[in-house]
């Protein structure tokens, strides 16, 4: 579901610009954003749409297809995948700071995992096609903005990659 039919029903609150104070109070819990200087959080705001949603809704919604990212600006969500039986299993909570569906705005794959506000919650949403507009109008941020993404995948990555290996290794003394 696209971005704009996914919060057609959320408080539509703007651009991101009259939040970057609040952006660069969390700032240091936003690792796609590191490095960033003032400036380039005030001119990425203007490319991401902000929402106030209320609690126990499901903004990102496991294999549903996805053109947008969000950030968490303010309250909690819990991540959550299905299991074999198809019942959500809690992967992850999310905190201010967090970014979510970073994949999928960049390959526009199904989502991997549902997203569910816990508590209100402000986010600011970057969809495929202001990334996009973003990269052509103002291609250095745009680039640094990818970089930054590219180095959060890999490093999520890496991580289940050295998970997969313990299981893998626990599996096989198991065996043995």
């Amino acid at each position: 579901m696209s971005a704009n039919d996914r919060f057609r029903s959320f408080e539509n609150l703007g651009d991101a610009t009259p939040f970057v104070a609040r952006i660069l109070d969390i700032m240091d819990y936003i690792r796609v954003f590191a490095g960033f200087e003032r400036a380039e959080i005030e001119a990425l705001a203007r490319y991401m749409r902000c929402y106030r949603v209320a609690a126990g809704i499901e903004v990102i919604v496991e294999g549903e297809p996805g053109d947008f990212m969000l950030l968490l600006i303010e309250g909690n969500m819990e991540i959550a995948k299905k299991d074999h039986r198809g019942l959500p299993v809690r992967i992850a909570d999310a905190n201010p700071g967090k970014t979510l569906g970073e994949m999928s705005v960049i390959d526009g794959e199904p989502r991997f995992a549902s997203c569910v506000t816990v508590t209100e919650a402000v986010i600011a949403v970057l969809g495929r096609d202001e990334l996009m507009r973003l990269v052509g109008e103002k291609p250095q941020l745009g680039v640094k903005l990818l970089m930054q993404m590219a180095v959060l995948l890999n490093q999520r990555l890496r991580q289940v990659s050295l998970q997969y290996m313990k299981v893998l290794d626990e599996s096989r003394k198991l065996a043995a």
